[in-house]
């Protein structure tokens, strides 16, 4: 299913000797122009443009090495051909199917004194956006790479108003709110997580992250030269602190990640791109059997896990949302915390812990049996650090018993050491035929494309936290798409099905409240990227409720993704089709709005358009059934907190 062509290289220039002028990249549509030239000190310095405006001036490029020695300074730079490429591959996910040109240089660098060090440094130019990455080649006098960072800068050609997460240190569970910040307010101290997303003024970018891989995380602070601009920041060995890259260099080189500029006119565009998985590497073998679906879960509904037990852990309750599941259409279930031999601590693993013991009283061979007759997959929940310490044997196990999926938690790090767990687990799951949920993860850096298995991850400030505080505002859910989602899937956990005003909303564990409408909370399995999407509530919330029947019917993957309309923080449409069946999803702040949704994104004929919006009060719905073609609109009042979901269905 999953299928990768490599890009046939054209020849597009001959390469050029040393040379003092810049060299100049332009994506395939002229509108993307990068240039690299060395300074008089023989530093690499890159600067951007989009349709003829500077976006980011002359910006310091090279690697930082323990002790504070740089591989940066006193460089002469020759220049490889410009080449053409395309990116063609399937995805699960916002699309089916990806067709994305670029045009490519590799440009080498030399020290011409000293130890001669040499340093690759490609560079890569899509129609929305930019990216480039380091190559360090085998070379007699470096054998081995010992970074303590890297000397990457982003200096933009105004003070930009942003949207980003400060996360202020490495060891985290990458979840918060995307607030507003100036660049000029982003400290050397400050520590920002990705994306960073900007208005430039008749643009729209993002700072991010691709094919992250024996290297470490990226982050973001200000620079410490007193200057404005971002400066790259690498996540510490935790067993050497003092570097954050440890690795040989062979005949193959290193390669570092991809640092990324994504493109657009708004910020909404850069929803559509595909820009993160498309430099990243193919699949590799057969994955025919990935299925994207919807979940029942049994954790957020429930109590805290604050013992070694949890109530309602029991073959009875598991068995009841198993029924749940195959009667709701849904295609999986998934345990979670609590289900084996000393679990239930969350993130404090237990002496003892056994993920190969289920509770005697849970009796899973039946349960699995029990689910596969009901059509519905299992998933188990197990902590990271048993899974890294027995994988091969875990995973061949579970596939044995039948799971399809698991879901990895309280990885909490984004080390180089975390970043080659991903890798073997995801590739040992795949061997095994396992798909993948992350929690406690690092945002994501494309991997899906490579590991079609892996179906989604947290890394965002989800529902769960209506369990204990009040920051899951309508704000914050409509900041989401514009800004964490622009990496990959999210395990938001949508479905909270106890709807309040926010002056009603009250945190608590047992039977959570949400402080939006349902209309909204239906909005965001349109609106939320998530290939594995949790329906989170308990059976009781769902039974003979409005609303409910769009859950049973939407999906979990998309072959086409539109940007509607929306602003960061102020309200969001996306149009998504699957199969000849569109969706949209609309979702407003604190402030009630009118909509007016153009259908210009529909094909030709007749449609039937089912529509879920807001009611009376925030826990009712009212559905309303039309005909409409691509020349209509449609006119949809949005509550405060409040959103809206529509089904189009074409009928000639």
């Amino acid at each position: 299913m999953i299928r990768s062509i490599a890009a046939a290289l054209a020849l597009l220039a001959a390469p050029a000797p040393a040379v003092a002028e810049p060299i100049v990249i332009r994506s395939p549509d002229g509108q993307v122009e990068a240039s690299l030239s060395t300074d008089d000190g023989g530093t690499a310095r890159y600067r951007l443009s989009y349709r003829g405006h500077e976006l980011l001036a002359p910006s310091r490029l090279g690697l930082l090495f323990e002790r504070y020695q740089t591989l940066s300074g006193g460089m002469t730079m020759r220049a490889g051909p410009v080449r053409a490429g395309e990116d063609r591959y399937g995805l699960i996910g916002k699309v089916s199917s990806v067709r994305h040109p670029y045009r490519e240089v590799t440009v080498s660098l030399a020290e011409q004194e000293g130890e001669r060090r040499r340093l690759d440094i490609v560079l890569r130019a899509y129609d929305d956006g930019f990216a480039f990455r380091y190559f360090v080649p085998e070379q007699p006098n470096l054998t081995q790479l010992r970074l303590a960072g890297e000397v990457t800068e982003f200096r933009p050609a105004g003070d930009w108003s942003c949207h980003g997460l400060n996360l202020g240190r490495h060891d985290t569970s990458h979840e918060g709110e995307y607030d507003p910040v100036r660049i000029s307010q982003i400290r050397p101290h400050h520590l920002f997580e990705l994306p960073i997303v900007c208005d430039a003024g008749g643009a729209a970018l993002a700072f991010a992250e691709a094919d992250l891989r024996d290297y470490a995380g990226l982050y973001l602070s200000g620079l410490d030269d007193g200057t404005q601009g971002l400066l790259a920041r690498l996540t510490p060995r935790p067993d050497d602190p003092g570097i954050a890259v440890r690795a040989e260099i062979g005949p193959e080189g290193i390669h570092s990640p991809w640092r990324v500029v994504m493109l657009g006119e708004r910020a909404g565009d850069l929803i559509e791109s595909p820009l993160i998985t498309s430099l990243n590497p193919p699949a590799q073998g057969d994955f025919s059997w990935v299925r994207p679906g919807r979940s029942a879960w049994d954790w957020w509904n429930g109590p805290s896990l604050a013992g070694s037990t949890q109530a309602g852990m029991d073959h009875a309750t598991i068995r009841a949302f198993i029924d749940f599941a195959a009667e709701s259409r849904l295609d999986y279930m998934l345990i979670d915390d609590g289900w084996y031999a000393n679990s239930g601590a969350g993130g404090t693993l237990l002496p003892g812990a056994d993920p190969l013991s289920p509770l005697p009283r849970l009796d899973l061979p039946d349960l699995i049996r029990h689910a596969e007759s009901r059509g519905v997959g299992l998933w188990l929940w197990i902590h990271w650090r048993l899974i890294d310490a027995d994988m091969e044997r875990l995973l061949a196990t579970y596939s044995r018993w039948g799971i399809r999926g698991i879901k990895v938690d309280f990885m909490d790090r984004s080390d180089q050491e975390m970043v080659a767990f991903y890798h073997r687990l995801l590739e040992t799951a795949a061997r095994h035929r396992l798909l993948v949920d992350l929690h406690g993860a690092y945002r994501p850096t494309g991997l899906i494309r490579t590991y079609p298995n892996y179906l989604t991850q947290e890394g965002v400030l989800g529902a769960e936290y209506n369990k204990w505080s009040r920051r899951i505002t309508a704000r914050h859910n409509v900041t989401l798409p514009f800004t964490r989602m622009l990496l990959g899937p999210m395990d938001y956990t949508p479905g909270g099905f106890r709807n309040v005003a926010p002056a009603a909303f009250e945190p608590r564990n047992l039977a959570p409240m949400v402080m939006t409408t349902r209309g909204h909370g239906l909005a965001m399995y349109v609106l939320y990227d998530s290939p594995f999407q949790a329906v989170a509530d308990s059976p009781d919330a769902y039974r003979d409720q409005s609303g409910f029947d769009f859950i049973r019917a939407v999906p979990a993957a998309w072959d086409e993704t539109r940007f509607v309309d929306g602003e960061i923080g102020e309200h969001v449409v996306l149009a998504r089709r699957s199969g000849r069946d569109w969706y949209v999803g609309a979702m407003t702040n604190e402030e009630a709005r009118p909509m007016v949704v153009p259908l210009r994104f529909l094909g030709r004929g007749r449609y039937r358009a089912a529509i879920w919006r807001d009611g009376a009060t925030p826990a009712e719905v009212e559905t309303e059934q039309r005909m409409v073609t691509a020349e209509d609109s449609l006119s949809i009042r949005l509550a405060p907190a409040g959103g809206a979901a529509v089904r189009l269905t074409p009928i000639d």
